[in-house]
């Protein structure tokens, strides 16, 4: 190899230095936009949040949660419960074989659970996991958060001078959760029920307290992000909507019951203290009034959310439909003959 040769070996083996990258067009621009925007955006969301509207929806949305959240947990931890240490034939035995006599029998116990909408859905999802007829796991979501102790004795509390009042809430709940598990007997179809994939019951060999773990972990992770969703969309309503339009309807008996009820399912209010709305609500008959507390405890947007989550969308909104206008009729008829 001549000397030429290995001098241009030499150049190529040599590392070439790398050009520096240009500087894009529009450089500084994108620099200045890098400096300003985030700040701007700050300082904008600063002052809207802390606009009044914005406040009243945070509030708004905070209350709804936290009010929900302890009865959530106590759902969550009786349906846990239930999955792990509650033998599948305590079910079969305390239900009548007959559907259509179980769904009634099961309206009456939700006597048994101290809480509100948002525990009875993933309590009636464990239900329907360990064998009972789903007509009748619907019928205890429904009438358990309207009957049970504490929430008939908040009524009395709010209502001091109407005992009539309790009644009525009492037995127009259970005429609607009873009617709508015999609707389901007859018109539900089990593709629109997806309940969400879990285990269900005791399998020999594992701890009862780790299933317990792992059935309250799953149900409450899988039902608090839906809580927080339909907390969101009360809060949204509560600020959206003026107050004159409330008055409005106050002056007609049937615009009024319309009216309370499509208020009790869009203010999403926790069945302990849906009765003290109701109570304040002096503009509003009380058949108008009743139907707030019916329909509340069975239909608003943060339970469509929940039902959504745990049995899918198909099944919520066909039931949450029905659920109204059936508790509506309820709650009038009753109301009317009663109160």
């Amino acid at each position: 190899m001549g000397p030429t040769a290995v001098q241009e070996h030499v150049q190529e083996d040599e590392a070439t230095p790398a050009e520096p990258a240009p500087w894009p067009r529009h450089g500084p621009l994108l620099l200045l936009a890098a400096a300003l925007v985030p700040g701007t955006l700050l300082v904008v969301l600063g002052r809207w949040g802390e606009a009044p509207a914005m406040q009243a929806w945070r509030t708004v949305a905070l209350s709804v949660t936290v009010q929900a959240l302890p009865f959530l947990l106590l759902g969550t931890a009786l349906s846990g419960a239930i999955n792990a240490f509650v033998p599948a034939s305590v079910f079969r035995k305390a239900l009548p074989k007959r559907p259509a006599l179980a769904v009634p029998v099961a309206g009456v116990a939700g006597v048994v659970l101290p809480g509100c909408e948002c525990a009875s859905v993933p309590v009636a999802n464990s239900l329907i996991g360990r064998g009972v007829a789903p007509a009748a796991a619907f019928a205890f979501l429904l009438s358990a958060p309207a009957v049970n102790p504490i929430v008939l004795t908040a009524t009395a509390v709010a209502f001091p001078n109407s005992p009539m009042m309790v009644v009525a809430r009492l037995l127009a709940s259970l005429a609607a959760a009873s009617v709508m598990g015999w609707l389901w007997l007859r018109f539900g179809r089990e593709e629109w029920l997806k309940p969400a994939v879990r285990h269900t019951g005791h399998e020999a060999g594992r701890s009862r307290w780790q299933e317990f773990r792992e059935g309250f972990q799953h149900d409450f992770l899988h039902a608090a992000g839906f809580l927080v969703v339909g907390a969101m969309a009360a809060a949204t309503f509560n600020v959206a909507v003026p107050r004159t339009w409330v008055d409005t309807f106050a002056d007609s008996p049937w615009l009024s019951v319309l009216f309370l009820a499509a208020l009790a399912i869009v203010i999403a209010v926790c069945s302990e203290a849906d009765a003290f709305v109701a109570a304040s609500l002096t503009g509003f008959s009380p058949t108008a009034r009743l139907t707030f507390m019916v329909v509340g405890p069975m239909v608003d947007l943060k339970l469509i959310a929940l039902q959504a989550g745990t049995f899918g969308r198909a099944f919520a909104w066909r039931f949450s439909t029905a659920t109204t206008v059936v508790a509506v009729l309820c709650a009038v008829l009753i109301g009317e003959a009663l109160l």
